[in-house]
């Protein structure tokens, strides 16, 4: 077993200053993280035993882990995070490198008939029988298939007897009951296909060059769990069947139960409901196909008009089986420092003022049981791949020549232990998902689940020996050297010289000279006093929630939250008046660089500064334009709520304004306009605020050219009067002592000059237009020429009529339901039809009801025809009693658990004061929800829902000259990777 050795590059935007609170081991952690290949592990598949016990990490006592007499294990554990709830995973150790030559797709196609009936659940009734009790499908009930493992997973919102003897019974007839019956898995075949069909993007397509390329006769290669079109098209019942008598066997399965139960009740329970599944033997180990080590010194180019341009430089090496044991894990942790060093000094050039890339990083991965690889991963702009592949081979050769600094080393260790010290407090709150993960990292890569407190003290005991020619040792050892690699480069356009100047590039930047890296020198942190600390006039707790509201004599709000969901963590939010209120028709752009403005670090510091003078410090620098607000959110503990305050004090009082984050913000423009018509969906978000708003210039994506002439100084301009005056209110909940707090608030925010006291409320500034052009409107995108798209959206209303909101709630709710039931299970249409209902309380007497399937361009027709057969039937015919039970139980469930996390308390804390009437609308909802009527969802669905009504759009495909003509200037979507701007959600 070997870890992941490589630490993700930091997102762009939103920048976590240390690891999460949520750290569980001294190992480094298995899931989340990069791999230069973006291939994902495989863990002791052949292994069918607890296998914790081989290792010299204690086991986490906590845990009950056992084994029936026909080989199924069971992982169950008591948690209260939150309180009344449970997690219950089915895990199957099968995916689809399990399948045979003509199986390639078998695993998946399966995992789809487990709702499609069993012994005791006739088909179509699994997901009627959770969503009465409380289960959405989709966000509650799901499963998954991976290469090794497809995965059954129920997220209870309640753990009565009744509910868990519900969810026991499912998994049970999952695991061998299933009926497959033939004209169940002819129903379902249009399903899949059309989730195959969604699926083929740009992006899968140079995933899959990138594997072909790295390891061309690896197995993985040719298991994608989604399958191929022959194996889908010829699948019967006799062939599924062979299939999961093969690979779901006792000793092949895991069942996972975490949450607030009796666990002795429950291991009852199972070995009562599965100690009747008769053994068989598992599946044989597999060994994916050998893969070539030695293959060196090619080269490869991958074109796509819809990718920008990526270098990766990569080396294989044998796999080593390294078993979880303390010393191992003291090696990897050796390891993860250095990989993340190299990193770092990566990422100190992306924040230069002349970047030699976009991003860049370095690591090595497993290729499952065959191989690992080492490899540098370069993203630049267009045409840029020569520069940044020199400099990012400078930083890897210098790092492997002379190691690191003991400044770097120390910078690793702070972020370390912080992260343990964070894991190790709040260890007894730690939520059912992260649990389950442990678990997860058991079975997958036999990390043993020790507790975060054990883990700490093994940290402390191994930090004197974590010095930088240790690191460098360990470093040296674990990466494959990057002599005569192999190299791929994809993109829009062919580099000049073709796979030759690929390797003269390398060549040439192996043979460059190298220097010693200099130990930097840094000022400590320069923002710890804002003045005279201010004085409370008001403090109050508001008779809904129990929230304390405090006002500062300058106008400063705070409003207070303290629970003991999560030991020694807070979350907070803070909101400055402004926001996109500040964009106007006649400056839509006013606020669009505003997320980007933290790249520019603050006035004394840059942001690669901030990060290393905070090292160790659980805080959050980030900035967001959301409605009416500009907003910074995170989360930190008590020890560093004080430096948290500082910063977000110093970010609205001396941001920088740096040029390397106008650089960077630059640099995402060109890509983000060439790949947004790249796919359905996001030629459809990028074009639906220009259709709705009648081309309103706050909800168009304007001219590149206009992004283009965007820079710090004209942003400094239009938000500079609200960052000095606007009004403010930060909430604050969790484990915090509220007497401190309010001191530090005084001291930092409450010290700030007199601001104003209120968000303004102009009424011309929430005005949001909805057009009255109710035709079809038709727009291209430039993916594959089977993929269409069909939307339909609805004016609605605000939300200031709750039992209205509540109607359209259920009414989104029962839509989806039919439309599910329709398009997908009967017709086989579509693989998830969307339905979405928003009712804002920013925009005045504004709201959208949207419904939208992703279709093959041949169904378009029909799609129509069932959607508007579907409406037809809501506002015709009565809606039955078990279809609105269905509708409002995930919902009601929903709001009996929203305050059973510090996320849930901070949505209503977050306002408290300025918006008082949301703690209302919460308090209200359920009640409304419950007196809603057949009758009133049917005198709705009448009114809104009908076709002469709707805007309806569809997105077909299109030649680049029919795109080009087709003018589609609309509200952007932004990729992940890029930090161009967003625009107004529809509906908000």
């Amino acid at each position: 077993m070997r870890y992941y050795s490589v630490i993700a590059p930091l997102a762009l935007v939103s920048l976590a200053l240390t690891a999460p609170l949520a750290a569980q081991s001294d190992a480094p952690p298995a899931t989340g993280q990069y791999t230069a290949v973006a291939v994902p592990p495989l863990g002791p598949a052949s292994d069918y035993e607890w296998n914790y016990s081989r290792s010299d990490v204690p086991v986490d006592p906590a845990w009950t882990f056992g084994t029936l007499p026909n080989g199924m294990r069971y992982a169950l554990r008591h948690n209260e995070t939150p309180a009344g709830t449970a997690l219950v995973r089915l895990r199957i150790g099968s995916g689809s490198l399990e399948e045979h030559d003509d199986e390639r797709g078998l695993a998946h196609y399966l995992e789809h008939m487990a709702f499609n009936g069993s012994a005791k659940i006739p088909e179509g009734e699994m997901v009627k029988l959770l969503e009465r009790k409380g289960l959405a499908f989709g966000a509650d009930t799901n499963a998954s298939t991976g290469f090794e493992t497809t995965t059954y997973k129920l997220d209870l919102p309640r753990t009565d007897g009744d509910m868990i003897d519900t969810a026991l019974m499912l998994m049970r007839e999952t695991a061998s009951n299933l009926t497959l019956s033939p004209a169940a898995v002819e129903r379902e075949r249009g399903v899949i296909l059309a989730e195959k069909r969604d699926r083929n993007t740009y992006a899968l397509r140079a995933t899959e060059d990138s594997w072909q390329f790295l390891t061309p006769d690896a197995r993985y290669t040719h298991r994608l769990p989604i399958g191929i079109d022959e194996t889908i098209r010829a699948a019967d019942a006799a062939r599924l069947r062979g299939f999961y008598k093969r690979a779901y066997a006792p000793a092949n399965t895991v069942l996972i139960v975490v949450g607030d139960i009796n666990v002795a009740k429950v291991e009852a329970k199972i070995r009562a409901m599965f100690g009747d599944w008769q053994p068989s033997a598992p599946p044989s180990a597999k060994v994916p196909s050998p893969i070539d080590t030695s293959r060196k010194g090619q080269a490869h180019i991958y074109l796509d008009p819809a990718l920008s341009e990526r270098v990766t430089v990569n080396r294989l090496a044998p796999w080593r089986d390294e078993p979880d044991t303390i010393a191992q894990r003291q090696r990897n942790l050796l390891r993860q420092i250095g990989y993340a060093i190299v990193n770092r000094r990566l990422a100190q050039l992306v924040r230069s003022e002349d970047p030699p890339f976009r991003a860049a990083s370095f690591g090595s991965g497993d290729l499952f049981q065959s191989a690992s690889a080492t490899g540098l991963t370069i993203d630049t702009v267009d045409g840029g791949w020569q520069t940044g592949l020199d400099a990012a081979a400078k930083v890897w050769r210098q790092s492997m020549a002379y190691g690191f600094t003991n400044a770097e080393v120390a910078e690793q260790i702070s972020q370390l232990r912080a992260a343990q010290i964070n894991a190790a407090k709040s260890q007894d709150t730690r939520s059912n998902a992260a649990l389950v993960n442990a678990v997860e990292n058991l079975l997958q890569d036999g990390l043993v689940p020790s507790t975060p407190q054990d883990s700490l003290e093994r940290f402390e005991r191994f930090v004197p020996s974590i010095t930088p020619d240790n690191v460098l040792a360990a470093l040296r050892e674990d990466a494959a050297p990057l002599d005569a690699p192999l190299i791929r480069l994809q993109g829009r356009t062919a580099p000049v010289g073709g796979v030759d100047a690929l390797r003269r590039t390398w060549d040439t930047a192996m043979a460059a000279p190298i220097a010693r890296p200099v130990e930097k020198v840094l000022p400590p942190f320069g923002y710890d006093d804002f003045g005279k600390p201010g004085t409370v006039v008001s403090d109050t707790v508001d008779p809904i929630m129990g929230i304390r509201e405090i006002r500062f004599a300058n106008g400063v709000r705070l409003n207070l939250k303290p629970t003991n969901l999560r030991e020694d963590g807070i979350a907070f939010r803070l909101s400055l008046d402004g926001g996109e209120l500040l964009d106007t028709a006649q400056d839509p752009l006013a606020t669009a660089m505003v997320s980007t403005l933290p790249l520019g670090g603050l006035g004394k510091h840059s942001l690669d500064e901030i990060q290393s003078i905070l090292a160790g410090k659980t805080v959050s620098f980030n900035l967001q334009s959301s409605g009416d607000a500009f907003v910074m959110e995170g989360t930190t503990i008590p020890a560093d709520l004080s430096q948290q305050l500082e910063l977000l004090t110093a970010t609205i009082t001396d941001p920088g304004y740096r040029n390397e984050g106008e650089v960077r913000y630059q640099q995402s423009i060109a890509n983000f306009f060439e790949q947004k018509d790249a796919t359905p969906a996001s030629a459809l978000a990028n074009s639906i605020g220009s259709i709705l708003s009648n081309g309103d210039p706050r909800f168009s994506l304007q001219p590149q050219c206009a992004y283009e002439a965007l820079s710090f100084h004209k942003l400094r301009y239009g938000i500079g009067d609200r960052l000095a005056h606007g009004a403010i209110e930060l909430a604050l909940v969790g484990d915090f002592d509220p007497q401190v707090a309010i001191a530090e608030v005084a001291r930092t925010l409450g010290a700030l000059p007199t601001r104003e006291t209120e968000f303004r409320d102009s009424p011309w500034l929430r005005e949001r237009p909805f057009t009255d052009k109710r035709t079809r409107h038709i727009i291209y995108h430039t993916g594959e020429s089977d993929q269409a798209l069909v939307s339909f959206t609805w004016p609605t209303v605000g939300d200031s009529d709750l039992s209205k909101v509540a109607q359209f709630d259920l009414l989104e709710r029962i839509v989806q339901i039919e439309l599910q039931d329709e398009l997908r299970e009967r017709l086989g249409k579509t693989y998830s039809p969307s339905v979405s209902s928003s009712n804002s309380h920013l925009w005045i007497d504004y709201g959208t009801f949207n419904l939208a399937a992703s279709v093959d361009v041949k169904d378009i027709e029909a799609t129509q025809t069932a959607i508007a057969t579907v409406l037809r039937d809501l506002a015709r015919k009565p809606i039955s009693s078990d279809l609105l039970k269905r509708a409002r139980q995930p919902l009601l469930e929903s709001y009996a658990n929203a305050l059973k996390s510090n996320a849930g308390w901070l949505r209503l804390a977050d306002r408290a004061q300025t918006q008082p009437e949301m703690l209302e609308h919460f308090k209200e909802m359920p009640k409304r929800l419950k007196a809603v009527t057949h009758r009133q969802l049917r005198q709705i669905a009448g009114e809104y829902l009908t076709p002469a009504k709707a805007v309806e759009v569809l997105v077909l495909p299109a030649t680049k000259a029919e795109a080009a003509a087709s003018g589609t200037t609309d509200a952007p979507t932004e990729p992940a990777t890029s930090s161009a701007p967003v625009a107004p959600k529809v509906g908000r």
